[in-house]
């Protein structure tokens, strides 16, 4: 039986819109004892970068880039008071969230929850989103919105957990992708969902793609696939570094 990470691309992909209709009644969660929040300053997007990284949502530094200049990009002059990142007791940027915004409707977006790999399981998640939905709060936002997925499952449930339920169109679009959250976390607010046997969770591709993998790098951390000049390449990241291989290639063109 395939062990599941707490993100795991293995899994069938579905995009999740996931609403809080209220910010009112937050939780509070502190912070373990030697760790505190932070905002954002000048200089720090290669930590934001680092830690996205680590968490699994880029190979390489490139596609951090990327997707900085995406959500951020000449936005930076705003993230002074909606960037978070929690320090770790050496000081160093080990879990970022931002309270930001869509130009399409007036709710609050949560972005980019993540941990460092390395400092998971050390209880930072709760206390990060608690603070993320009260600096939306502070910025007047009455509602809360978050994009995710369901190889982030684990964070699908935290979300859950905090009051965010699934968007009402999203729900009916992804709801195979609800079904298989429900068959991993047997969340009570997906009880309208009915689990899906164990078997139908997972991408076959993207199992094949990473036994073929590990079976190379017994080291892997991360991969994802993408396409290229109509080629699908594999995209990898190991302990020494960060590689692509064509897919076909990798395995044995099947």
């Amino acid at each position: 039986m395939d062990t599941i990470d707490t993100f795991d691309n293995r899994l069938k992909y579905y995009h999740f819109l996931l609403c809080r209709d209220n910010l009112d009644n937050l939780p509070d969660y502190p912070l373990p004892a030697g760790y505190r929040f932070v905002f954002y300053r000048d200089g720090d997007k290669k930590d934001w970068i680092e830690i996205e990284k680590s968490a699994g949502e880029f190979i390489d530094e490139a596609g951090g880039l990327a997707a900085w200049q995406h959500y951020y990009g000449g936005r930076e002059h705003l993230l002074g008071e909606r960037m978070l990142f929690i320090t770790g007791p050496d000081g160093r940027k080990i879990a970022t969230a931002t309270a930001f915004f869509d130009d399409s409707d007036s709710a609050g977006w949560l972005h980019w929850v993540s941990v460092r790999r390395d400092c998971q399981g050390a209880g930072l998640s709760r206390p990060l989103i608690a603070k993320a939905l009260r600096v939306l709060r502070g910025l007047g936002y009455r509602d809360a919105k978050i994009p995710t997925q369901t190889t982030s499952w684990v964070a699908v449930k935290l979300y859950l957990d905090f009051g965010f339920r699934p968007e009402a169109e999203n729900a009916l679009k992804s709801r195979e992708g609800y079904r298989i959250v429900r068959t991993l976390t047997d969340h009570p607010a997906l009880r309208d969902f009915p689990p899906l046997p164990r078997e139908a969770l997972w991408d076959p591709l993207m199992r094949r793609v990473h036994a073929a993998l590990l079976s190379r790098c017994p080291d892997l951390e991360a991969f994802c696939l993408q396409e290229k000049d109509g080629l699908r390449l594999v995209r990898y990241r190991t302990g020494s570094g960060c590689f692509s291989t064509p897919c076909g290639e990798l395995l044995g063109n099947e």
